[in-house]
């Protein structure tokens, strides 16, 4: 092995690791952001197989109730990530990045396996809240682990690397899994996704360098980041604003069977498209926020409200909701690593907790988006009433943009 990279192996600098040793190391992170795109958006695909599965009775007199009750597992792994950012992030910036990552991994496999596995509604709920904990840690730790690996001046991009496992988990993963559940079932479609974490876990402790925490970091210095404004508007535009997208993707195969008319077998290609979406605009939204983070944004956020509309005024037409769920996918990710690179710019020294926090704020996107769009499907406005819900939450994630980038120029005035 030291043939291949020459470093201390205590501490680790990655400017001594070789270019192959490098690759290896960020494929390895990257196949974590794989598994945990598998995860968190199976479950979209699958609402329906979940919810005859779980809630028979409620499915059996009225398929919408039962689709909209089972949109709270979505719901339940977002608020893990929400609740699990912050803590895990402010509470271990100190550890050692590498076992901190393994830790996280572990974590990840044994709840996706709870959730294969539990017997009851209410139980498989407590285990998707439970497996979304580490979630934006591990994207956090990653982020700063890559960019840390990739060099100066590429911060922007190790982000959007580590996102890319995500990324192509929505082209590959998740319409692989999504069609094994759908002749297998839901379970066994959850513990291919644990699979894929153990896998993770072997290829990080192989090849991901030992790095060490800042043993600077205490838990009140993290999180005395949350006095600064800047990082609540950013939280807020991140949550409101990519509600919108999580309200067309957490209710896609109703819209492909019922309101486009069409089999249930287009639902993983109409999912794989969402996934090409948004891997061209994670890479495009990468490269664009090392230029400027705020362009990047209102452009984003530009083609996510120009995108959901699209989406609301055609998905009677197969062809118009696989185009423009894909469009909304590239939009969402593309805002994704200039809202991290945002966070981490407004908090100050507490960069662990900020790249966790992107993750704890697009799941609230994400258990916001799936909840009202639940709850207008419940209310029987339609499978499409998600859609103009979340053409309303894109235009208050704009109107929050604006403040936060107009209230930084006033103070700098």
């Amino acid at each position: 092995m030291e043939s291949v990279y020459s470093f201390d192996r205590e501490r680790c600098p990655v400017t001594h690791l070789s270019p192959a040793r490098k690759r290896l190391a960020l494929l390895s992170l990257a196949l974590g952001g794989f598994g945990i795109g598998a995860t968190e958006f199976v479950a979209m695909g699958l609402l329906p197989n979940l919810a005859a599965d779980l809630l028979p009775e409620l499915y059996a007199a009225s398929p919408e109730e039962g689709i909209g009750q089972a949109g709270w597992l979505i719901s339940a792994y977002a608020l893990g990530v929400v609740v699990g950012a912050p803590t895990i992030a402010a509470s271990t910036a100190h550890l050692p990045r590498k076992k901190l990552l393994l830790w996280l991994l572990a974590a990840f496999t044994l709840g996706t396996i709870a959730s294969a596995l539990l017997p009851s509604f209410g139980l498989v709920l407590a285990a998707r809240f439970a497996a979304g904990l580490p979630h934006g840690a591990y994207f956090g730790i990653a982020s700063i682990v890559a960019a840390d690996i990739m060099g100066p001046g590429n911060r922007g991009k190790g982000v959007a690397l580590v996102l890319s496992g995500l990324t192509i988990a929505n082209v590959v993963g998740v319409p692989a899994i999504t069609w094994l559940g759908q002749v297998a079932g839901w379970r066994v479609a959850y513990l291919g996704v644990a699979v894929i974490f153990a896998a993770t876990f072997v290829a990080v402790l192989a090849t991901v360098p030992m790095q060490p925490g800042d043993a600077a970091a205490s838990f009140r210095g993290q999180v005395s980041a949350f006095r600064r404004p800047q990082l609540w508007l950013t939280i807020a535009l991140a949550a409101i604003g990519f509600g919108g997208f999580f309200a067309i993707y957490s209710y896609i195969a109703p819209v492909v069977t019922e309101v486009a008319g069409r089999s249930e077998l287009l639902v993983p290609w109409v999912l794989a498209g969402i996934g090409v979406g948004m891997t061209v605009g994670n890479v495009l939204g990468g490269w664009l926020t090392d230029l400027d983070v705020r362009l990047t944004l209102f452009a984003g956020f530009a083609v996510l409200i120009a995108a959901l509309l699209g989406f609301a005024l055609t998905a009677q037409s197969i062809v118009g909701a696989a185009a423009f769920s894909a469009l909304v996918g590239l939009a969402a990710a593309a805002i994704s690593p200039a809202v991290q690179t945002r966070l981490m710019d407004v908090a100050g020294n507490a960069t662990s907790l900020a790249a966790a926090l992107n993750h704890s704020a697009l799941n609230i996107g994400n258990s916001v988006g799936a909840a009202v769009g639940g709850a207008t499907i419940a209310a029987g406005l339609g499978y499409l009433s998600p859609a103009w819900a979340g053409l309303l939450l894109g235009l208050a994630g704009v109107a929050i943009a604006a403040l936060s980038f107009g209230l930084e120029r006033r103070l700098r005035r």
